[in-house]
């Protein structure tokens, strides 16, 4: 199995899901070892720096890639595998910013509302007791908390030749943030364009789910994963896998809407795994679903269905393909960058 490293140089990152060339062709079963740069593009590095003046709205999101994965067609499943996520700097930093933000007025949103006051916030990383420091601004209080690395991108090229920024989610998946997409998941993306053109990105410290002011703990990562290829059986909307949970993430507007799609796509996986037809999995998904909102701060709002797989017979999801990249990752040993 071949290990590829890759680095973005400024000006190799991508800021939209299609309509961008691949940086590289890569077979499925490759373990890509990446670096992703946070989502303000590096440029917010102390307290002072605040969004309105340091960030350019163009370059938000960078992502590293599109890869390109050989044999990947319309209708297939790309597989994503997060073997390791390791922030790559000693800090993350959060931002309020004006009019934007869930409970904000916003362009979306407007009010008469004036926008609230700028404040950014840096964590300092404690690697050894992997952990993110807060510290309050207004108020003398203090609080270590520990580390939740997770990607908040992570999608493949639209269909139908569309293009979408790197800060929208969709059946794609996108910028998604939730903390479902963490070390030792893997997300099922359906395939739209030959080659797929997987991209990835947005990498935060620590999310609370909701990602109530709009940024999380944004930070550097080092990122290393194993893609695959499962041929047909593409799902309608990203899903996740990890060793427990089966999870489904649907996005739009209202939020409503965002949580009406991860449902229905959770309720025709159900019938796929345990051959219910739908009304007998609306009735089960209804006495055993999850729904951790994933964030309400969007272009796009998105919301998680999840059900734990250990209420229900084993049946494994896409061929057992997750249990073969786990077990794939476990004989890598420790990861270093």
């Amino acid at each position: 199995m071949s290990i590829v490293s890759f680095t973005p140089s400024p000006s190799q990152y991508s800021f939209t899901f299609g309509g961008v060339a691949p940086v590289m062709r890569v077979k499925p079963g490759t373990i890509l070892s990446l670096f992703t740069e946070d989502a303000y593009c590096g440029r917010i590095t102390s307290r002072n720096d605040h969004a309105s003046s340091s960030l350019v709205a163009h370059e938000l999101n960078p992502q590293t890639g599109p890869f390109y994965i050989e044999g990947a067609e319309p209708g297939d499943t790309l597989a994503v595998h997060i073997v390791d996520l390791t922030p790559a700097r000693s800090w993350g930093a959060s931002a309020l910013i004006p009019f934007f933000g869930g409970l904000s007025s916003t362009p979306q949103s407007p009010s008469l509302q004036h926008p609230l006051d700028e404040r950014t916030y840096i964590y300092e990383y404690d690697s050894a007791n992997h952990t993110v420091g807060f510290a309050a601004q207004g108020s003398d209080f203090t609080v270590a908390l520990p580390a939740n690395p997770m990607l908040g991108t992570v999608g493949v090229a639209p269909a139908a030749n569309e293009v979408r920024t790197s800060l929208v989610p969709e059946r794609f998946g996108g910028n998604m943030d939730t903390p479902e997409m963490r070390a030792g998941s893997t997300c099922y993306l359906g395939v739209n364009v030959e080659g797929a053109l997987l991209s990835l990105g947005d990498g935060h410290y620590r999310q609370g789910e909701g990602e109530s002011c709009g940024t999380a703990v944004e930070g550097a990562m080092n990122v290393t994963i194993i893609v695959d290829l499962i041929k047909g059986g593409g799902p309608g909307w990203p899903r996740i896998e990890s060793d427990t949970h089966l999870s489904s993430i649907g996005s739009g507007r209202p939020l409503e809407e965002a949580w009406r799609a991860g449902q229905v796509d959770m309720i025709d996986w159900m019938s796929e795994l345990h051959g219910l037809d739908r009304l007998d999995s609306y009735q089960l998904l209804s006495q055993i679903s999850e729904v951790p909102i994933a964030n309400v701060v969007d272009t796009n709002y998105s919301a998680v269905t999840k059900i734990d797989k250990r209420l229900l017979p084993v049946s494994p999801a896409f061929g057992g393909m997750h249990a073969h990249l786990s077990n794939t990752a476990a004989t890598l040993g420790t990861i270093t960058y």
